[in-house]
C-alpha cells in the first residue's frame, strides 16, 4: 500500500499531501504540552499542589517544570523522590484532580492551527508524541478541536515514554516514514533526546517547560522562541 492511501484510512479529513519536491520532512511530530498547548505552567502547579495534599514537600518550579514529558513514574522519581512507590497511584490521583480543574483553560498557544492548517496543506503528516495519557490528550484534542490534522499519536501509557525512542519509531513505522525524513518539535530536553535516540532531527521552541540555554544544548537544528518564528522557520526549512 503506498504511503498515499494509509493516510485517509487513519483519518478521513486529514488533507491529501501535495508535491514530495517541496517538502524536506514527509513527517512533523509535535509534542503537545508546553509546545502546541500553553499548559506547561498548569502542569507545574498540578504537581507542587498534589505534593502539599499528600504532606510532601513541594518541589521548586524548576524540578516540577523539568519533569513535563516524561512517564507518571520518571517523573515521581524526580519531582518527589522523597514518595514510595506504593503512593504513586495517590499522587497521580491528586495530580489529575488539579490539572483536571483548570484544564479547560489552558489555550493553544497563539498561531498554532494556522500553523498546522498551512502544514497539512503544504503536504506534510502530522503526528503528536506526548507525555500524556492517551486519554488526556483525547480529550485535549477534542476540546481544542485540532484532532483533524494529525495523523497518528503516541501517548506514554501507549509505549516506552521520552527518551526512549519509541514513540518516534512507532510512528515512523505506522506512517511509512524514514528517520531523515521525520523532524521532531517540542519544548523539553526529553524531546530532544528522543529524536536524537531515534535518529530524527529537531527543532526545539523556548515557550515551554525547559529553559532556552537546556534545549540549545541538546544540540537541535533550531531553537525558536514561539510559535511564530517556529512557523517561519518550518517554511523555509521544512
Amino acid at each position: 500500500m503506498r504511503k498515499d492511501e494509509i493516510i485517509p484510512r487513519l483519518n478521513p479529513l486529514i488533507r491529501m499531501p501535495l508535491s514530495k519536491s517541496t517538502r524536506r520532512y514527509e513527517l512533523v511530530v509535535f509534542d503537545w504540552d508546553g509546545t502546541l498547548m500553553d499548559s506547561a505552567g498548569l502542569i507545574t502547579r498540578s504537581i507542587q499542589a498534589a505534593a502539599r495534599d499528600l504532606g510532601l514537600p513541594v518541589p521548586d518550579d524548576a524540578t516540577a517544570s523539568h519533569v513535563i514529558g516524561l512517564g507518571l513514574t520518571d517523573a515521581l522519581a524526580l519531582a518527589v523522590p522523597q514518595l514510595a512507590v506504593a503512593d504513586y497511584p495517590r499522587m497521580a490521583e491528586r495530580y489529575r484532580y488539579h490539572f483536571l480543574a483548570g484544564d479547560t483553560e489552558a489555550p493553544l498557544f497563539a498561531g498554532t492551527e494556522a500553523m498546522l492548517a498551512q502544514l497539512a496543506d503544504a503536504g506534510h503528516m502530522l503526528a503528536i508524541a506526548t507525555g500524556k495519557s492517551h486519554q488526556g490528550l483525547t480529550r485535549a484534542l477534542a476540546a481544542t478541536g485540532i484532532g483533524n490534522f494529525f495523523a497518528g499519536t503516541r501517548c506514554a501509557d501507549q509505549t516506552s515514554p521520552k527518551p526512549a525512542p519509541d514513540m518516534l519509531l512507532e510512528l515512523m513505522e505506522e506512517l511509512a516514514t524514514r528517520p531523515e525524513a521525520t523532524l521532531m518539535i517540542g519544548d523539553t530536553t526529553h524531546d530532544l533526546q528522543m529524536a536524537s535516540n531515534a535518529g530524527v532531527r529537531a527543532v526545539a521552541i523556548t515557550h515551554g517547560a525547559h529553559p532556552a540555554h537546556a534545549l540549545t544544548a541538546a544540540g537541535p537544528l533550531a531553537t525558536v522562541h514561539n510559535t511564530a518564528e517556529l512557523h517561519q522557520w518550518l517554511k523555509q526549512n521544512g
